[in-house]
């Protein structure tokens, strides 16, 4: 299986993996495809040791790293302490919602405070960290998550002769992407997990294959099966950009709650929700999504300020769940696609990786007896 996507990175299998777990990441790449640990939910510290941890697994294959840039964040997004630019009337719906599902604060916590590092990271200054981080590894890629990649992060790429990728929703976004520099696209349709746009992926990804060849796409957005990855490569795409399906692996981050409500889930159990970041993100449908779409809430803020509050309540609720807090499970949430109807067993990364190329030839072999007959 060759596509400019394979002969670009040098691998057997054109399907990339992301992943906040860095076993995941590990994982899939061993397995011949490629993995991208998404850098923002860690600090330039504990970034650095999860890449020297997978530099060591993967014994020089290629991997990435996914950086998110947003290209508007909230006022005073800046301040080393952005925190403290929450409206009151937000941490009081907030200390109120966990405390009638019955989630305690966690020892030492002050109330719905919420995580007050997580803002930097999604600042020019934190992601320029995470950046330099990154860019001292030996890695294949480096993607903007949000917006086009700044300068900087381009220039820096370009030095160290790493290819950029950035995600896109729309077509105008791709061709802004290409003018930033981007080297590769991620075409990612609605049906995606995280932060995603509306026009499904169907459409999307043969328009934004036409509107910036010859540069090579990923598809992204509902691919979980080998199926899903010939259809992509049939629309013109030259590989996969697959993140929800790894969500249920046995490597998987996803607390233990969330995963059985993933398994369980059908593809209608998703929404695109401001909720958890302030940008409209796709998750799992919960009580926690629907307590912040109120009509007598306050809504949710921008991000980061936004990000800050729900980092913070889902830890607590995530510990409380875990206790058998059933107000805590039924806020539980995160982020998924609409292909968590297809994710009902858990598998070792690899295995599903080894599934998925197996799907890709059954569906090969089955429009070759078509073009036959």
């Amino acid at each position: 299986m060759r596509t400019p996507v394979c002969e670009m990175f040098g691998i057997e299998f054109p399907l990339v993996a992301f992943s906040h777990c860095r076993d995941v990441v590990a994982a899939v790449t061993n397995a011949g495809g490629m993995g991208v640990l998404g850098a923002v939910a860690y600090d330039p510290e504990s970034l650095e040791h999860e890449l020297a941890w997978i530099d060591e697994q993967v014994g020089g294959r290629p991997y990435g790293v996914d950086v998110l840039v947003p290209g508007k964040i909230a006022e005073h997004a800046g301040d080393a302490d952005v925190a403290k630019y929450i409206p009151e009337e937000h941490r009081a719906f907030l200390t109120d919602l966990l405390a009638r599902y019955g989630v305690e604060p966690l020892p030492g916590e002050e109330g719905a405070r919420g995580a007050r590092g997580s803002g930097r990271r999604v600042t020019k200054q934190g992601a320029t960290e995470l950046i330099d981080v990154a860019l001292a590894h030996p890695i294949a890629l480096i993607a903007s998550a949000l917006g086009p990649p700044p300068p900087e992060m381009v220039a820096a790429a370009r030095k160290k002769g790493v290819p950029v990728a950035a995600l896109v929703g729309t077509v105008e976004h791709a061709r802004r992407q290409v003018e930033a520099g981007a080297d590769v696209i991620v075409a990612q349709g609605g049906e995606a997990g995280g932060h995603t746009g509306e026009i499904s992926t169907m459409v999307l990804v043969p328009e934004v294959v036409d509107a910036v060849a010859p540069r090579p796409v990923l598809a992204a957005g509902g691919i979980a099966t080998g199926r899903q990855m010939a259809a992509a490569l049939a629309l013109g795409a030259a590989g996969v950009w697959c993140g929800s399906v790894w969500l249920t692996t046995e490597e998987a981050e996803t607390p233990p709650v969330v995963k059985e409500k993933m398994l369980a889930a059908t593809s209608r159990d998703t929404v695109r929700s401001r909720s958890r970041t302030g940008k409209p993100a796709r998750q799992l449908k919960s009580a926690w999504t629907e307590e912040w779409s109120r009509e007598d809430g306050p809504g949710p803020l921008p991000m980061p300020l936004q990000m800050i509050l729900a980092e913070g309540a889902m830890r607590r609720i995530t510990r409380a769940s875990e206790s058998g807090v059933p107000g805590a499970q039924d806020l539980a949430n995160y982020f998924v696609g609409q292909c968590v109807g297809q994710m009902n067993a858990v598998k070792p990364a690899r295995q599903v990786v080894y599934d998925m190329i197996e799907q890709f030839g059954d569906a090969l072999e089955r429009l070759e007896q078509v073009t036959k007959d």
